[in-house]
């Protein structure tokens, strides 16, 4: 074993660490910053929480709504959600 194996190994668990805590804050902007449908609409699509990735035509026919509603809720969520993690 290399340094470098150590050191790209030390970097993985950086990261998987990095990416769990962005996970679970993730999970709680969603709960806190989303209304019901939007939070459906966005397990849904992403396919979070154990669910199946479903495109917006999938998730129109499950909610009752046309896909463009979807498209425009998503849209707006994942405004909102951007905005709690500071993207632009």
């Amino acid at each position: 074993m290399t340094l470098l194996d150590v050191i790209a190994d030390e970097h993985c668990i950086i990261e998987d660490i990095d990416l769990k805590i962005k996970s679970e804050k993730l999970l709680q902007y969603i709960e806190e910053s989303l209304d019901n449908r939007a939070k459906t609409i966005v397990v849904l699509r992403y396919g979070l929480n154990g669910a199946d990735e479903l495109t917006q035509r999938e998730v129109a026919t499950k909610l009752g709504i046309s896909r463009s509603y979807v498209s425009r809720i998503e849209k707006k969520a994942l405004c909102v959600l951007r905005g709690r993690f500071d993207l632009p």
